[in-house]
C-alpha cells in the first residue's frame, strides 16, 4: 500500500495529521468501531482521567488492529470524540508518541460531544485501516 499525503497547507502537520491521503495498492480494509477506555469485559476504566482513558482507548485500538493482522501504521483515517476537547488536546502527545515514531499522520477529525455511549467515558477513537 502506498500513501501520498495531500496538504495544501502545512498547519495540520504540526498537529500530527495530513489533510488527506491518496491510498493506492490496498487490498484489505478494516473499519473499526469506536474504541474507549473499557476492560476486556466492557467495564469503563479510569473515571475522570482523560489521559488514562486516551491511553487505554489507544491500547484497545491496537488490540483490534492486531487481531486483523494490522497495526497503527495501517490506519488511513481517524475519528476522535471527546467530552472535553481542551482536555483531550492537552493529552494529544499520547497520539504523537504512537504515530510519530512510525511516521504515520492519517487524516483525522476531532469532535466535542456532550457524552459518549457509556456514562463516565471521556474519549473515543475510531479508525479505518487498509493493507
Amino acid at each position: 500500500m502506498q500513501r501520498t499525503p495531500v496538504n495544501p497547507w502545512n498547519w495540520s502537520l504540526k498537529l500530527g495529521y495530513n489533510q488527506a491521503e491518496i491510498i493506492e495498492g490496498a487490498s484489505r480494509q478494516l473499519i473499526c468501531a469506536g474504541q474507549t477506555a473499557v476492560d476486556a469485559n466492557g467495564n469503563p476504566q479510569h473515571a475522570g482521567d482523560m489521559r488514562a482513558q486516551m491511553d487505554l482507548a489507544l491500547n484497545n485500538l491496537e488490540a483490534v488492529l492486531s487481531d486483523a493482522d494490522m497495526s497503527l501504521r495501517n490506519i488511513i483515517k481517524l475519528g476522535v470524540y471527546a467530552t472535553d476537547v481542551d482536555e483531550a488536546l492537552k493529552n494529544f502527545d499520547l497520539l504523537g508518541m504512537r504515530f510519530g515514531p512510525i511516521e504515520c499522520a492519517p487524516p483525522m477529525t476531532l469532535l466535542g460531544v456532550t457524552r459518549l455511549a457509556i456514562p463516565g467515558l471521556l474519549f473515543e477513537i475510531e479508525a479505518t485501516a487498509a493493507a
